[in-house]
């Protein structure tokens, strides 16, 4: 199951690298602004799915990619988000 997270940010990462225009995840990593709006399009997309009980998993995977590419464009390493989430457990 983590896998399938690791691949997707190897993949990201890749992208980011690549910077090939055809990708749409080049095209978020380059584009801050279209990132950021699309983070937020998703959320809200995940909470009205949750309320209206459709379509929570589709769209958790939306925000889930979405805010991978966003924390990726920032700099920001899940690894250290990870380190951070292990230094909280009690």
């Amino acid at each position: 199951m983590l896998k399938t997270l690791e691949d997707l940010i190897s993949l990201i990462r890749e992208r980011k690298i690549s910077k090939s225009e055809n990708s749409y995840t080049y095209k978020l990593l380059k584009d801050k602004n279209l990132n950021l709006s699309k983070v937020k399009e998703e959320i809200a997309e995940l909470i009205e799915a949750v309320e209206k009980d459709t379509n929570k998993v589709h769209e958790a995977a939306d925000v889930m990619y979405h805010l991978m590419v966003y924390l990726e464009a920032n700099n920001v390493k899940i690894e250290d988000v990870m380190s951070e989430l292990k230094k909280r457990r009690k």
